[in-house]
């Protein structure tokens, strides 16, 4: 047993590679800058007023502030998945957070070319 939190990762298997532990740090902390920059996004959009169309505007906002959150979440729970997975000798779990990310900004960039083109 180790003291090293989450038990449920850090208990289960075989130390991996340390190099393999390290990329998969790298790739949570590259979610959490996504997820920052969505932040940064959603209050640029409330601050500077753009689109015109204030509903637009709102929802993107507030949007893009919620699924700032959501990616950060999102990033430690796959973090602690790709972990266990590497510990264990298993699968690695599904790219589901890719999947989510492309919908949100399609649907992000469809809202605002429609705000533009009115």
């Amino acid at each position: 047993m180790t003291q090293r939190r989450p038990h449920w990762v850090y208990d289960a298997g075989q130390e991996p590679d340390p190099r393999f532990t390290l990329a998969n740090e790298r790739t949570f902390l590259a979610w959490v800058r996504t997820a920052l920059a969505m932040l940064a996004g959603g209050v640029a959009l409330h601050a500077l007023g753009l689109p015109d169309t204030t509903w637009v505007r709102n929802v993107l906002a507030i949007a893009l502030v919620l699924l700032g959150g959501l990616v950060t979440a999102f990033a430690m729970i796959r973090w602690a998945r790709v972990e266990r997975a590497m510990r264990t000798s298993t699968p690695l779990p599904a790219f589901n957070l890719g999947f989510l990310l492309t919908g949100a900004v399609l649907v992000g960039a469809v809202l605002l070319a429609i705000s533009f083109a009115a």
